[in-house]
């Protein structure tokens, strides 16, 4: 028996070699997966960014653009406080113009504590019902302001709308998304291990089958020299090992896996990707721009309008938990940053090199890319890590596989000319615009 188990250790090796290669593949095919594919479509939460919701239907003589605009200033700006035809936290805005004029609602938008302050009678009695709760200025213009109020008046009569500036995805079916992903990625697992576990029963079963059949031979007595020198061969290991060829197969592998890490360390330099510092306050991007659908310009006010997407301060979080107010510690820590007048120290996690030019408002706004194309599925992060790579490469690939959107802009009408009869109807990508040129991004 003892021979027996020495004889099976070489198979039990090999099949613990190909059980190990199996996992690695498996774990590195579920990791080139996550690179390669990026956001699910159809699984991009609440925080995409209003401009790509579809615009509401227009009624007849409608000012189908100043709708549509003030859609996404709406979505932007007032959502999280303000419904169309139901009272949220603030008083719902159907029939807004037959209660106030233009005129009065334009200061209003732009400065309602001046309006009150002023000691108009319909201003001060609004802010008393609503538990003198302040509504937060907002620097729009007169345009933004009428258009948003076109929009509001096209949605009176509509009912209740739930609050989804996703273009459609909920989190009911972001969440079952989710869990199809999940479930797909643990019936792979599953069957990997049983296929192993298979794998080692077959060839333990044949190194035993094979032993005993050894056996049962060295009991015959008929067996001429050249069988019995069959039956008894062994393989010399030991000869095996000291191999010149093995020994120099062995070394040149070691001296390439040790290169290639050797250059993966050295490219990881500066890299950040996965970094998931603990924040001063434990904020659920999950709860807030997934479940709550919180769009994320409300809290990212710049995020359209800037070169960078500011860390809101917070006042931002009072004009919701000044009303909403629990016994969380994590929200008693923004009570004490107001009271004490102290600015929350968030840990920046997203944090390009000097020397590289990024524009957020031209991504957002120019472009009208979704936030979760370089931040991921941040809806469904509990707390916030970087998703993307972030690098020069990552960032070209980008740029020469985004197709612009020309239509109705003059301005590229005769690049797209130029480009399409130069090269046969191929898309009019960031790259045939010049964006792969170095002073893009480096001057």
């Amino acid at each position: 028996m003892k021979s027996l188990r020495l004889r099976s250790l070489p198979h039990l090796m090999l099949a613990l070699v190909l059980t190990f290669a199996g996992i690695q593949q498996a774990a590195a095919q579920d990791a080139a997966t996550v690179k390669t594919q990026g956001v699910v479509p159809g699984a991009t939460a609440a925080a995409t960014p209003a401009t790509a919701t579809a615009p509401a239907a227009a009624p007849a003589g409608g000012d189908a653009a100043a709708i549509a605009a003030g859609d996404a200033l709406f979505k932007g700006n007032c959502a999280q406080c303000h419904a169309v035809n139901e009272q949220v936290v603030g008083p719902a805005l159907a029939g807004i113009t037959k209660r106030r004029p233009i005129s009065w609602l334009i200061p209003w938008v732009k400065n309602s504590s001046k309006v009150v302050a002023s000691g108009d009678d319909y201003a001060v009695a609004l802010f008393n019902k609503f538990n003198k709760q302040q509504m937060p200025s907002f620097a729009l213009s007169d345009k933004e302001i009428t258009s948003i109020v076109a929009y509001v008046t096209s949605q009176e009569g509509a009912g209740p709308v739930a609050k989804d500036p996703t273009g459609g995805v909920t989190k009911e079916n972001a969440a079952a998304a989710d869990g199809a992903d999940a479930g797909s990625g643990k019936y792979v697992d599953i069957l990997l291990i049983v296929l192993v576990v298979v794998l080692i029963v077959l060839v333990v079963t044949l190194v035993i089958i094979g032993n005993l059949m050894r056996d049962v031979l060295r009991g015959r007595k008929d067996l001429d020299g050249r069988d019995v020198e069959i039956l008894e061969q062994r393989f010399d290991w030991s000869k095996f090992y000291r191999s010149p060829v093995l020994r120099g197969i062995v070394g040149v592998v070691f001296a390439l896996v040790l290169l290639y890490e050797g250059v993966q360390s050295v490219m990881a330099v500066g890299l950040t990707q996965g970094y998931q510092p603990t924040q001063p306050i434990a904020f659920s991007h999950k709860l807030h721009a997934g479940e709550h659908q919180i769009n994320c310009a409300y809290c990212h006010t710049s995020v359209y309008k800037s070169k960078s997407a500011n860390i809101p301060s917070a006042n931002i979080c009072m004009n919701c938990h000044s009303q909403i107010k629990t016994e969380s510690p994590e929200i008693k820590k923004i009570y004490r940053a107001i009271e004490r007048k102290q600015p929350i120290q968030w840990v920046r996690i997203h944090n390009l090199p000097d020397l590289a030019y990024f524009n957020h408002s031209q991504h957002t706004q120019v472009a009208g890319l979704q936030c979760q194309t370089c931040h991921g599925p941040i809806q469904n992060m509990e707390v916030v890590y970087q998703y993307s790579a972030l690098t020069m490469g990552w960032c070209i690939n980008c740029h020469r596989e985004m197709p612009l959107n020309t239509k109705d802009n003059k301005y590229y009408d005769n690049l797209v000319k130029l480009h399409d009869t130069k090269n046969g109807g191929a898309p009019f990508t960031v790259s045939s615009n010049g964006g792969t040129e170095c002073s893009k991004c480096h001057y």
